[in-house]
């Protein structure tokens, strides 16, 4: 694999951290709040690897009226306060890090979420200073998964041209981006439909951490 590829490019939440299902339950019960009737899966396949803020014209959709103004800024609150309270690293992914060191990947977090909470979710799970400078949100680009913007902002950052990038992605949004930016995508199916995965163009999934530093290691 050190033949093929230069660095490895990290999806955030639900690569580096097991954030999403914490997410996913206050989007859950704020949607609620405001007349949506859906329940946790169906707003985990509807809203997972997707920027809330950009999903305005869905959820009202869901409610059958306009967002209340204070809605998405709470939403942040809430959502924060719940991932510093309970987020956890995911299984197996320091081995992972090691392995991209031990073999001389250069690496970047290229995430649809922002940086404040990235800083917030790695900053818990001690996995912040192992990744500085190169953390990538979707507050310093135009356009958020499923559009590449993020992952060519990380590449470029590290000068690697993204045909020689590796990205790691937890969903088809983020899949899509990964190869829409001329990345090579492995899928981590450990929460997804392995087939959402594939169908969104990654070229292998795993469901376990220990499987991808066995290959970056290889």
């Amino acid at each position: 694999m050190r033949q093929r590829f230069d660095a490895i490019l990290f999806d955030c939440d639900g690569v580096l951290v097991d954030s999403e299902p914490t997410t996913i339950g206050v989007l859950t019960t704020m949607l609620c709040e405001i007349g949506a009737d859906i329940g946790f899966e169906e707003t985990m396949q509807r809203f997972m690897g997707k920027t809330v803020r950009e999903e305005v014209a869905d959820i009202e959709a869901l409610i059958g009226g306009p967002i209340p103004a204070h809605w998405y800024p709470d939403f942040l609150v809430r959502r924060d306060q719940a991932l510093a309270q309970s987020v956890e690293a995911v299984p197996g992914i320091g081995a992972v890090l090691d392995a991209a060191v031990a073999s001389g990947f250069a690496h970047a977090v290229a995430s649809g979420a922002d940086r404040g909470k990235m800083r917030i979710t790695l900053g818990r799970t001690g996995l912040l200073d192992r990744l500085q400078p190169h953390i990538y949100g979707s507050d310093q680009v135009e356009r958020s998964k499923p559009h590449p913007d993020v992952y060519l902002l990380a590449a470029r950052s590290l000068q690697v041209p993204p045909a020689r990038c590796l990205v790691i992605e937890d969903s088809a949004t983020g899949t899509r981006a990964g190869v829409a930016a001329g990345a090579t995508v492995l899928g981590y199916c450990a929460h997804t439909d392995p087939r959402s995965l594939l169908a969104a163009g990654a070229s292998l999934v795993f469901d376990d951490m220990a499987r991808l530093a066995r290959l970056i290691a290889g």
